[in-house]
């Protein structure tokens, strides 16, 4: 690994050295298992296959009556584990197979264990056909149409959302809402088995959403569809009311086997202790150090507290990694280590170090893009490396923005795995973008339906009536056909005289001067619609408008930033066709949620700032009001901060390799600190950040004199990029240092 300036050894201001992992003892199968044994044909066989299990995996394999907790840290095997516990109860235990269930989170995953099943010695195809595996929805709607429902299933997202925006458009609320967050709104409710009459209703905003969504499920019910939340709703309630089909589950399926048990929600644990009693053959794995779906209805505390309900459970922990080297790990675990509501464990390695984790501390979000993507061009043309063996990974869509752009400017092949828009087109992003296309180009009817709605005016109206008039009577400025809009109140054609004043004067001023002055309708547009604070919480909101203006700092005229923007837009419009390739050499971008899972030979860990990871929405939990949430106060900021701890452990945990996490000086125009996340580790205990206080320290010009005390606040963006500067007591030299404030 070539180190250069740009990353250190630790996190800027601190010193104190992480120790590496422990080396696990890799003694397996082949020596803890003996011939005389009467379960060692099954290892033995195994191990034929390359499979040689350790220690706590042989333990969890063996486990036969009664309910188990496998604490699988991240990359111990768990896959591993459940495939062979499976042939394990089959061939030497000589348990039916038709008596296992093995539920997965994810249709790959249920089929990648039947494959590795079906790999095993003594098993043949009939069977591992016997065996039921899926995902939860998978496994209950095949008895849900077992018993007669009929319903087709509403699988297709779009299709739903559209499903909400015809009902919206009826309401004349089509610009209210994301179609999107309101469905999640009601998933959420779902899957702790309430249903829509339990949402609150307090609000007029509360009414609304309740009417939007009982509208849906009325739609739902007259043209017979099912969606994923209501085949496990469904199965609850059939399961209840049917104590003779409940029997006849409980019989069949002796032993249960569940995958990713971390990422369970109520309705779905639920249906899993229906059937497993009286037995109680619950086998389950995950590791609560990586919940982090808490927005998607995963509930920690069913992980938690399992050992509560279940008081016999057998409490196994994997705590083997066989993924990353020993220096990640070691930042893993005293990252991790930090959150109390955790089950305690600390993974052990195999694998020594070469490289140690190295960090960064640019200056702006475009300063980091621009090292990473160096360091990753000089790998690759020095043969080190392929494209394809870098991730880089991101807490949100908005943090992205710099890296984004530099990969598309760079035409660096890259896979994106959001929705595939760049930030510019988003629908928040882009009335602002369109306002300063329309300054340089008054007559961009494209640009026009964007904006229409920041002026209070029904799109499809006032669109129609600009487009007739603009046919019989063309216009530059077509925005001036507004003035003759049929009912426009006097105030209403006053303001659209002042924004089409306004639009005139952005192409003369720099791009960020621009943003500021459209920011300062546009945000009090979106302040006006108590709606956007449902859909986009406040802070998101905040954090993306900021995130134009430093995209824009760059570019001195407001027609060479459209330029810029033009050029991103059509560069990845380009590169959709690498994306679509089957196993590109490419580099992956995506969040931290959706890199859960995989593994990388190196990963960049990027904005790893305060306010960014940890993100601003957790540490000011306590202030966001939202329809999914039951925390209230400061239990909310403790669980808030503890899952986004968590999400620094699972992308760190993702670098097989390398690592480098870096963290900005300035976001949104604002100096922040390196996350707490970084900096606690790397400081004595008694220093370590409480987990719901906001860090109290500071970057400062500090005199290196040993008789001089003087230090003094970095105020600009300037400063930090300079080196030295000149004392003014003792005409020494200062350097920057961190003091706690």
């Amino acid at each position: 690994m070539i180190i250069t300036k740009e990353f250190t050894t630790t996190p800027s201001g601190t010193q104190k050295s992480i120790s590496d992992a422990t080396l696990a003892d890799t003694t397996t199968s082949v020596d803890l298992i003996n011939d005389q044994d009467n379960d060692a044909s099954f290892f033995r066989s195994l191990e034929e296959q390359g499979i040689k299990l350790n220690k706590p995996q042989i333990d969890a394999v063996r486990h036969f009556d009664g309910p188990a907790l496998v604490l699988a840290g991240a990359g111990s095997g768990k896959t591993r584990v459940l495939t062979s516990r499976a042939g394990y109860l089959i061939t030497i235990k000589k348990v039916s197979p038709k008596q296992i269930m093995l539920v997965t989170f994810t249709k790959k995953a249920s089929e990648e264990m039947k494959q590795r099943i079906s790999q095993l010695s003594g098993l043949n195809a009939q069977m591992v056909n016997s065996i039921t595996i899926g995902t939860f929805h998978s496994i209950f709607f095949r008895l849900l149409r077992s018993k007669g429902f009929n319903q087709q299933v509403l699988s297709n997202e779009k299709r739903k959302q559209l499903a909400i925006k015809l009902i919206l458009k009826e309401k004349q609320l089509h610009e209210a809402y994301e179609p999107e967050t309101l469905l999640a709104i009601l998933s959420s409710f779902k899957n702790k088995l309430k249903t829509v009459s339990d949402m609150p209703s307090k609000t007029a905003i509360e009414k609304e959403i309740k009417d939007i969504l009982n509208h849906y499920e009325d739609w739902k019910k007259q043209n017979n569809y099912i969606d994923f939340d209501d085949m496990l709703t469904e199965c609850y309630h059939l399961l209840i009311n049917d104590q003779q089909l409940l029997q006849s589950m409980q019989k069949r399926f002796q032993y249960i086997l569940c995958d990713e048990w971390q990422d369970t929600n109520p309705v779905q644990f639920e249906l899993i202790k229906l059937i497993a009693k009286p037995h109680n053959n619950l086998f389950v794995v995950g590791d609560d150090d990586q919940t982090i779906y808490s927005f998607n209805g995963a509930d920690s505390s069913i992980i938690l507290n399992y050992e509560s309900l279940y008081p016999t459970a057998n409490c196994l922990t994997l705590d083997i990694n066989y993924r990353s080297t020993a220096s990640i790990l070691g930042l893993a675990n005293e990252v991790i280590q930090l959150n109390t509501q955790r089950h305690k464990k600390t993974l052990k390695a195999t694998k020594t170090s070469v490289e140690s984790p190295l960090y960064s501390r640019p200056t702006t979000t475009d300063d980091e893009a621009v090292a990473i993507l160096k360091k990753i061009t000089d790998d690759v043309q020095s043969g080190r490396r392929d494209y394809s063996d870098f991730a880089i990974l991101h807490r949100t869509n908005s943090s992205s923005r710099a890296i984004f752009d530099q990969l598309v400017v760079q035409g660096i092949p890259f896979i994106s795995f959001t929705k595939g828009e760049t930030f510019y087109e988003q629908p928040l992003v882009k009335p602002v973008i369109d306002y300063l296309r329309l300054s340089i180009q008054p007559d961009n009817l494209k640009a026009l339906p964007s904006i229409l709605p920041t002026l209070f005016l029904n799109r499809e109206k006032a669109m129609y009536h600009i487009e007739a008039e603009q046919l019989i009577n063309p216009r530059r400025n077509p925005l001036k056909h507004l003035t003759s809009l049929r009912g426009l109140q006097p105030f209403q054609k006053k303001q659209v005289e002042e924004r089409i004043s306004i639009i005139k004067t952005l192409k003369e001023i720099k791009p960020t001067q621009a943003i500021k002055m459209i920011r300062r309708f546009y945000d009090n547009y979106l302040d006006a619609n108590e709606r956007k604070n449902v859909t986009l919480h406040r802070e998101i909101i905040i954090e993306t408008l900021s995130e134009i203006e430093a995209a824009s700092s760059k570019y001195t005229t407001v027609a060479e930033f459209i330029e810029f923007v033009d050029n991103v837009i059509d560069k990845n419009k380009e590169m959709e066709t690498i994306r679509r390739t089957q196993d590109p050499n490419a580099v992956s971008l995506m969040t931290i949620h959706r890199t859960k899972g995989l593994e990388y030979p190196v990963i960049f860990l990027i904005g790893a700032s305060e306010g960014i990871l940890p993100h601003s929405s957790a540490i000011e939990a306590s202030d966001r009001k939202d329809l999914i949430s039951d925390q209230k106060g400061k239990h909310k900021i403790d669980a808030a901060i503890e899952e986004e701890r968590r999400l620094a452990y699972v992308a760190i945990t993702r670098a097989e390799q390398e690592l480098y996490i870096s963290s900005p000086s300035y976001y949104r125009g604002e100096q922040v600190e390196v996350s707490r996340f970084l900096t606690d580790p790397f400081m004595p205990k008694a220093e370590q950040t409480n987990n719901n206080t906001s860090k109290s320290q500071e970057l400062v010009w500090d005199c290196t004199s040993t008789t001089c005390k003087c230090w003094m606040r970095i105020t600009t963006q300037e400063e930090t990029v300079q080196n030295t500067r000149e004392c003014p007591m003792c005409k020494g030299v200062m350097k920057h240092a961190v003091r706690n404030l």
